[in-house]
């Protein structure tokens, strides 16, 4: 007997599919109401009340989405706008809060949702039966009996354990360090001075008045008046001073800053003044500062990483990482007030696929682009890791989620190693890993390349940078690239110096332009962006044209300079053609991390690395291959090839 093919049900009318949606969500948000009642009045358990949180964040979802709908169907329709009535619209230019207040006020809480918005405690996703949760116990037990002071420790990791085990010893613990941090404080600002919170640009603010704002929601009915009265104050100060700088004050006393990075959402000092400004806000129930952030900051950031597509951070691989914490307070947000920021752009879910990516195939090491300051060698660590948990926890894409899985499950970082980090495993790893498949990844947002053979360890993979270069802790190393195979091939001499910041074009692989000696300088800047198109093949391979001009904005020794690269079979081919003022020589050089050998004039070898010039007849191979001291430690070992004066073709490959 014949199989008639099974095409679907027929296809319903718009307008009776849209009632039948409404009929669904407004049944949905009823069964909703009865199991949050429910969750909140703790019958259902944490897990519960979880799973009903994250139910009413997709129902508010999905309901806002229908609402846009309308909207733009009314705007369609009638060609009109519709009433405002109810939510007020977003002032044309936000200001900042005029004076520092005592906190409290309403907040910004929809009353229909079942619960208060405030701070989310850690029982909404901790495991208690988990190994990772025991390693956080026992390193908050530890900080216990030495009253707190081991390295790196917080009162928030005080806070979260009393959150999942309410013992009084825990809230103890919290309050003696905050009461120590406000103490100082208040000596400094006695003496005429500045507190700690606002050293170095008050780049640790958001760590210690988390600690605050966090030990004051959670342990307040174990403080006394005093306390609370003196540590709001204390946290209100602070913040003001914060978006406030050219006013800025202690104790009645004037304490201007530089408000450096206070509006810039790619700089990892933004994520900490964001972090004091949103625990402190949820803490005290300002509507002030809510409203600051929502009609001021949050789209500030919003919008900043809807330009990024692909991942990634503008500030490099080594700051880059500073994401951890922009994803945990997207998850504070969210658990706080129901509100998604990593929604409205897909960077949070972006970035899993650029750090699975940007990390090499031995699953130890990433791509070394910008500053490297922590460690100059890029080594995982850590802080890797709790970027991939947070952004899997975020990611709307369950392809995404699982591959992030994979990720965690296969890097040398199995788990946090320093105890400060512990609190952040308590973050679900998930069970169902997925290795990825795709072999060329390109974060056009960021202006980064990465390329692979396979996803087995011994594969090749290289990294390529071009595109804007607008921050600080980016690097002089636009259309530079990095090779590796079981080890680096050619990599930026950066990673083998002390300080991990040499910024130079000096310790890139690239091409070098030197001006009657002195070596021409790319720039930073905000209106000029080099370009990459790439144009993908099989098994990894790929053709890669990069328009690099932009970089030597503000310069007369380049005229133009295109870099065409071409991956296939393990084998890099690098293609420059440039034109340059009299008096400027070009050297493509390599920087190679072994002792390279001169096989001829035109070729030579580097460890595992051949380099061979194909164009022009005329290009040479320096023998000299320690090129001067170009890092603060001494000269590493650099291949430089001399002679062209419009272009070079070099071919990189494995021996």
């Amino acid at each position: 007997m014949s199989r008639i093919p099974f095409s679907g049900f027929p296809r319903l009318p718009r307008s009776v599919r849209r009632r039948r949606f409404l009929v669904s969500l407004v049944i949905a948000a009823a069964l909703l109401c009865g199991l949050g009642a429910a969750s909140a009045a703790g019958l259902l358990g944490q897990r519960a009340q979880w799973t009903t949180l994250r139910a009413w964040q997709d129902v508010r979802a999905v309901a806002a989405q229908t609402g846009s709908f309308a909207r733009s169907r009314f705007v369609s329709l009638t060609g009109r706008k519709p009433a405002s009535g109810g939510a007020p619209s977003r002032p044309t230019t936000p200001t900042t809060p005029t004076g520092p207040t005592t906190g409290g006020g309403a907040s910004s809480q929809n009353s229909s949702q079942p619960r208060l918005v405030a701070l989310p405690s850690a029982r909404l996703y901790a495991d208690r039966g988990s190994a990772a949760y025991t390693r956080f116990k026992n390193w908050v037990d530890a900080a216990v009996g030495n009253g707190g002071t081991g390295y790196g420790f917080t009162a928030s990791e005080a806070v979260m354990m009393y959150q999942l085990s309410p013992e009084t010893r825990y809230c103890t613990l919290a309050i003696n360090v905050t009461e120590r941090q406000v103490t100082a404080a208040e000596t400094a600002i006695a003496g005429g001075g500045r507190p700690a919170v606002s050293n170095d640009s008050y780049l640790e603010v958001g760590t210690m008045i988390a600690d605050v704002a966090t030990t004051l929601d959670t342990c307040g009915s174990f403080l006394t008046a005093s306390q609370r009265s003196r540590w709001s104050a204390y946290a209100e100060q602070a913040v003001w001073n914060i978006w406030n700088y050219g006013s800025a004050q202690w104790g009645g006393r004037s304490f201007p800053w530089s408000g450096w990075s206070t509006s810039n959402p790619g700089n990892n000092y933004y994520y900490s003044f964001l972090e004091a400004t949103m625990y402190w806000a949820l803490a005290s129930k300002s509507s002030t500062w809510m409203s600051f952030l929502q009609n001021n900051k949050l789209p500030a950031l919003r919008d900043y990483f809807s330009r990024l597509p692909g991942g990634g951070s503008s500030e490099g691989t080594g700051y880059g990482t500073s994401h951890m914490r922009l994803f945990w307070l997207y998850e504070v947000w969210r658990d706080a007030t129901g509100s998604n920021l990593a929604l409205a752009s897909p960077h949070a879910t972006d970035s899993i696929y650029y750090w699975v990516n940007a990390t090499v195939p031995t699953m130890d090491r990433f791509a070394p682009i910008g500053d490297q300051a922590r460690n100059s060698i890029p080594e995982l660590y850590d802080y890797h890791r709790r970027l991939m948990l947070e952004a899997r926890d975020l990611a709307v894409s369950e392809d995404a989620r699982n591959i992030a899985t994979w990720w965690l499950r296969n890097i040398s970082v199995s788990q946090m190693t320093s105890g400060f980090n512990y609190r952040y495993d308590l973050l679900p790893v998930g069970t169902t890993p997925v290795q990825p498949t795709e072999l060329v990844y390109h974060a056009k947002g960021v202006g980064h390349l990465f390329a692979r053979t396979g996803w087995d360890r011994s594969a090749m993979w290289v990294a390529i940078v071009a595109g804007p270069y607008n921050e600080s802790h980016a690097h002089q190393d636009q259309g530079s690239f990095t090779l590796f195979a079981g080890d680096w091939l050619a990599v930026t001499a950066n990673i083998w110096s002390g300080s991990g910041i040499n910024q130079g074009t000096d310790v890139h692989n690239l091409v070098r332009f030197a001006r009657n000696g002195t070596v021409a300088r790319q720039c930073e800047s905000s209106t000029r962006a080099s370009t990459l198109d790439v144009s993908p093949g099989a098994g990894g391979s790929f053709t890669a044209n990069a328009d690099l001009t932009p970089s030597f904005c503000d310069n007369t020794a380049v005229t133009s300079w295109q870099r065409q690269f071409t991956f296939a079979n393990r084998r890099l081919t690098v293609r420059d053609q440039f034109a340059v003022t009299s008096g400027t020589t070009a050297t493509f050089q390599v920087n190679v991390p072994v002792a390279p050998t001169l096989v001829n004039s035109r070729e030579a070898t580097a460890g595992r690395l051949r380099v061979r010039v194909l164009e022009p007849a005329n290009a040479t191979i320096n023998s000299n291959f320690s090129s001067g001291k170009y890092v603060e430690d001494g000269a590493r070992y650099r291949i430089d090839v001399t002679g062209g004066t419009t272009g070079y073709v070099v071919e990189l490959s494995e021996i």
